[in-house]
């Protein structure tokens, strides 16, 4: 690089795009600056759209996020989609390299009779329609019915749960949408079923997500004490679990114990269930499963293997949670067997198997949907890592002339810059305060943009 200052564009802007962002920035050798190109006009990606909003928590990230993008050498592309407004192509010709950081934006799919039918949603829809997400706003959750099955054993399983158990005053201080809002309060739910494969050894929820199901002021948590009778091989796998995995059947013999305290909802938990078929003439009227048996895989864990034994429960509504899934962006290489791009250690690599000069990944893109917000630092880590290796060893592409920002005015492109950004947070902080809210969203693309031409 002969000392230059690297130029490298990351596309996306979630936990993945600003750690490689804030590593780039801090390198000396070589230096960098760093384009960051979002689809939507604001950042920070699933901890702006995905997490709960009842865990402010862990919202507070953006914080660390926020100094990143104070670094000289930093600037946000809001409003622009790498596919559409620009190519991938035309994009690597304006940088030494590209960090592809986008996620996995889809949800995988059951691949059973009923599917599609009315009444049958994917999570990521609802997640983003009660987290605000501007392409989501005009989906209608008919929330009348008395029971909802939630297929799936992880986190956001339990996230969907525990939200359409909420009472307005749980939902009062969260920044869901008063749309969201208005409707889960007002639902026709009574009990909220969570089917899972495997059993209660193998679910992938954390702890401290599993006790909130306790502590619901307006919904009981059911467990049949019959569903935690472990088989020889998950009592085998207990016993050289983690802390984790112990402390979650602990709490779940907790909650066998306990006597219902008739509150107007339930959550009900339930194992070794897998989904065969949702049934329905024009929307979903209940869903079949078959009951498993667990059996060891080889690997210390086990495999659910069906039985003969089905079973039909009535719903109204189900919500599909059995993991995301990555889409591929035309004219770069994807992986449909994984939903990522094909990489070695984030160097992206071409059908041949050679890596691409100059594109990398990072985050779920680059390793699947697994991990919490923090795997993706140690991730987009090895990423950077491997891009400045190469750029001291003088393996990436030679850029063109011009800039994207010159291409994107040519193109008519409306792009948002860190500091409309800035102007969207200010109007929803300020449309929140008076409710003790930490914000109001902006739920329309019109609304959104507005803001961030105001001032």
């Amino acid at each position: 690089m002969s000392g230059r200052t690297l130029r490298v564009a990351i596309v996306g802007s979630g936990p993945a795009a600003f750690y490689a962002a804030g590593h780039l920035l801090a390198s000396e050798d070589p230096p960098a600056e760093v384009d960051m190109i979002e689809r939507l006009p604001t950042p920070w990606g699933l901890v702006r759209l995905g997490v709960a909003p009842d865990h402010p928590q862990l919202k507070t990230v953006s914080r660390a996020f926020e100094k990143i993008a104070a670094r000289p050498g930093f600037r946000f592309l809001g409003n622009v989609e790498v596919g559409l407004d620009v190519t991938p192509d035309e994009l690597a010709g304006f940088y030494d390299a590209v960090v592809y950081a986008v996620g996995s934006q889809t949800d995988r799919r059951l691949g059973i009779p009923g599917e599609d039918l009315p009444g049958s949603w994917p999570a990521t829809e609802l997640v983003a329609w009660y987290n605000g997400h501007p392409d989501f706003q005009d989906l209608e959750f008919d929330l009348s019915g008395e029971r909802a099955v939630v297929i799936g054993n992880g986190n956001v399983a339990l996230d969907l749960a525990r939200m359409l158990a909420l009472t307005r005053e749980e939902l009062a201080s969260t920044d869901a949408t008063d749309a969201a809002i208005e409707a889960i309060v007002g639902s026709g739910l009574r009990e909220i079923v969570v089917l899972g494969r495997r059993g209660p050894v193998q679910a992938s929820w954390t702890s401290a997500e599993l006790q909130e199901l306790g502590e619901l002021a307006g919904a009981d948590v059911l467990v049949d004490p019959a569903e935690l009778e472990l088989d020889p091989a998950s009592a085998a796998e207990l016993e050289h679990s983690s802390n984790i995995v112990r402390r979650n059947v602990e709490i779940l013999r907790e909650f066998s114990e306990r006597q219902p305290a008739g509150k107007p909802r339930s959550v009900r938990l339930r194992f070794r269930a897998s989904p065969v078929a949702i049934r329905g003439a024009e929307r979903v009227e209940a869903v079949e499963i078959v009951r498993n048996r667990l059996e060891e895989d080889g690997r210390g864990s086990v495999r659910a293997v069906p039985t003969e034994e089905r079973e039909v429960i009535p719903c109204e509504l189900v919500f599909r949670s059995v993991g995301y899934r990555g889409t591929g962006i035309p004219g770069m290489p994807f992986d449909e067997r994984s939903g990522t791009f094909p990489n070695d250690g984030g160097r992206v690599l071409a059908a041949s198997g050679a890596p691409v000069a100059g594109l990398y990944c990072a985050g779920w893109i680059k390793r699947g949907p697994t991990g919490v917000i923090g795997t993706n630092k140690k991730d987009a880590t090895e990423t950077v890592d491997h891009l400045l290796e190469d750029a001291r060893a003088g393996r990436l592409p030679e850029r063109g002339d011009g800039t994207l920002a010159e291409l994107l005015a040519e193109r008519g492109v409306e792009v948002v810059s860190y500091t409309g950004w800035e102007r969207i947070d200010a109007v929803e902080k300020a449309r929140g305060e008076p409710q003790g809210r930490p914000r109001v969203k902006l739920g329309t693309w019109d609304e959104l943009l507005d803001a961030a031409r105001s001032g």
